[in-house]
């Protein structure tokens, strides 16, 4: 690999361990998806021979005989460790090689939210949870997963909802992913796993989405020897936001009444100075049944998911950028105009690792044109 450039991998079931470096020798190129919410993702290459019983390991895990083939991929540059995915292998192909006594062996997987969709609980044989919040349920489903060394992170939302057993009692459906992904719907949160810091390590987090913090070093577009992206462009959309309106049912009158809920929070303030207003209202009138705590909760949930006025993408050399660039973080960007300077949010990057070759591609987002700050930091 590239000076400064350091890749590990590790495999196993269940408690992965590190590969040897014949199995490191055949690797050609790994690639990782870091999503802003969907689940990760990562696809390794290998050039075998095809007689190596590597074959026969891999093409075992992507049928489903091994039950949980972990890949635990790390990159360390400059001195820095930095988990980049912790998944399962789900998916395995052989193709021709370069010539007929060599294969093409490509693995591919997701994080370990695999896992949390093997059980499927719906109808009649839901698991009830009474008197239990969104926040109680989430701490108790991920709890089973603690073999795998994930550790739940969860932020309890702005009005907690107690629901009373005589009048309704949350019964899970679906899997515990698309239950967990549910309840952080209903309150504008996002769920996640965050592989890291350690390897075998992972939070899982439920929580607001988070546009608060130390932003990364500045990405430079085009200011010459101090430029350290191979290309960057962004566009912006006006009509991208909407604003919903919650009904709130009065009891002595029963009538409805309407309620704008605006994007408003301490933990996604506006990036830009010029932010136009929602074009469009989204009227909510199923919210008339819930409590006002629940109508309000779904009401800064739609409001959470308004879209982001201004999108970027780009790629770089992590080599000349000097370390990785992480998803679901703050980054400086200097050098493409005065309308996009200044902070975004990075929301998804994508890695692509080969021998003496280290590149990644992104995507970031905000809202508004025009920088909040003054200067951007370096």
């Amino acid at each position: 690999m590239l000076k400064g450039v350091h890749l590990t991998l590790l495999v196993g079931p269940v408690v992965p361990v590190p590969v040897p470096q014949v199995v490191l020798d055949a690797l050609t190129q790994v690639e990782v998806v870091q999503p802003d919410e969907a689940a990760g993702a990562f696809t390794l290459e290998f050039t075998l021979s095809v007689q190596s019983p590597l074959h026969t390991l891999f093409l075992l895990s992507g049928g489903g005989v091994v039950p949980l083939l972990r890949v635990i991929v790390v990159v360390t540059v400059n001195g820095m460790p930095q988990v980049l995915i912790d998944g399962v292998v789900t998916k395995t192909q052989v193709m021709p090689g370069a010539d007929q006594r060599h294969a093409k062996l490509q693995v591919s997987g997701d994080d370990l939210t695999t896992v949390m969709q093997k059980l499927e609980f719906s109808g009649l044989d839901g698991l009830p949870y009474p008197a239990m919040p969104a926040e109680a349920i989430v701490v108790l489903l991920l709890a089973k997963y603690a073999f795998l060394g994930i550790v739940p992170l969860v932020i309890p939302s702005v009005a907690i909802d107690v629901p009373i057993p005589t009048e309704h009692i949350p019964t899970q459906q679906g899997t515990d992913l698309e239950y967990i992904r549910l309840l952080a719907s209903r309150v504008g949160y996002v769920f996640y796993l965050d592989p890291g810091p350690a390897p075998g390590m992972t939070t899982a987090y439920w929580g607001p989405k988070i546009k608060v913090g130390v932003p990364q070093p500045a990405l430079n577009g085009d200011m010459d020897a101090i430029g350290n992206v191979e290309s960057l462009s962004f566009s912006y959309d006006g009509n991208a936001r909407t604003l919903p309106i919650v009904y709130l049912q009065n009891l002595q009158t029963k009538v409805p009444l309407p309620l704008p809920i605006p994007d408003v929070g301490p933990l996604n303030p506006p990036l830009g100075l010029i932010d136009p207003p929602p074009q469009k209202t989204r009227p909510l009138p199923e919210t008339a049944k819930y409590s006002p705590v629940r109508a309000l909760l779904l009401g800064m949930a739609e409001a959470a998911k308004s879209g982001d006025t201004v999108t970027g993408h780009g790629s770089l050399d992590v080599t000349r950028y000097g370390r990785v660039l992480k998803s679901r973080q703050l980054v400086g960007v200097r050098g493409v105009g005065p309308a996009f300077d200044g902070l975004h949010y990075v929301s998804e990057v994508r890695h692509t690792i080969k021998r003496g070759e280290y590149k990644q591609s992104f995507s970031l987002s905000r809202k508004g044109l025009i920088s909040t700050l003054p200067l951007v930091p370096p």
